[in-house]
């Protein structure tokens, strides 16, 4: 039996142009923090994109590590391979799930839609739209990794362009994966822009910002 499709939501912020949204950004944040914690990315991108509303779920499991009541896609205990591959196949349902419903909400396509991912989510927002049936504008991600790239050959089913940003001090999830991800995602045949950002740890700085602003605009244009 399959475990069912846990419902998501968050915040949200309607298109500065003020009509109807002819794109969307889904911020999909890292583990321990919630929906709140990427959103505030949408003031430094509505310039350039004014007709996308941008969305941040929630992730939909309580964080047990963050006292303070952050969200985690799945769980992180043993941080191995396994665990997180178990974990973005766990998640990946609802995180689909929630983006058919928003493009189903706005009357729009996957070629309208791209995700931006921190961290715990770049896992999620690389596994979800590297497998969905039709592809998207594409993807960002910030300081994490592909999650089992040796099986992305047998899973995919679209081709997005992909950014990745990665600091070169990161201890969390050091750029080495990255370049993992780079060679994975090349061998697959899709475009891929990276990025390794000298002196930064584990984060997103305004050049990271800078650059998936410049990536965002030119796939919606």
């Amino acid at each position: 039996m399959t475990d069912a499709v846990r419902k998501l939501d968050g915040p949200s912020i309607l298109p500065a142009s003020g009509g109807d949204p002819k794109q969307i950004v889904c911020l999909v944040h890292g583990y321990g923090a919630d929906g709140n914690d990427l959103i505030s990315l949408a003031s430094d991108w509505r310039a350039v994109l004014p007709d996308a509303v941008f969305l941040s779920p929630h992730a939909p499991e309580p964080c047990a590590a963050n006292p303070f009541g952050g969200r985690q896609w799945f769980e992180l205990t043993m941080r191995d391979m396994d665990e997180r591959w178990r974990g973005v196949q766990k998640a990946g349902p609802d995180l689909n799930a929630y983006l058919d419903e928003q493009l189903e909400k706005y009357g729009l396509s996957d070629e309208a839609l791209a995700l931006v991912g921190f961290s715990q989510g770049t896992m999620m927002a690389l596994h979800v739209g590297l497998r969905r049936k039709k592809t998207m504008a594409g993807i960002v991600g910030f300081s994490g990794m592909l999650v089992e790239p040796n099986r992305l050959k047998a899973d995919i089913t679209s081709h997005p362009p992909v950014l990745l940003v990665h600091g070169d001090q990161d201890d969390v999830l050091p750029v080495e994966a990255l370049h993992q991800a780079r060679a994975a995602l090349g061998a697959a045949g899709l475009p891929v822009e990276c990025h390794v950002r000298p002196g930064l740890p584990h984060g997103i700085d305004p050049e990271g910002i800078q650059m998936s602003r410049n990536f965002l605009a030119g796939i919606f244009k």
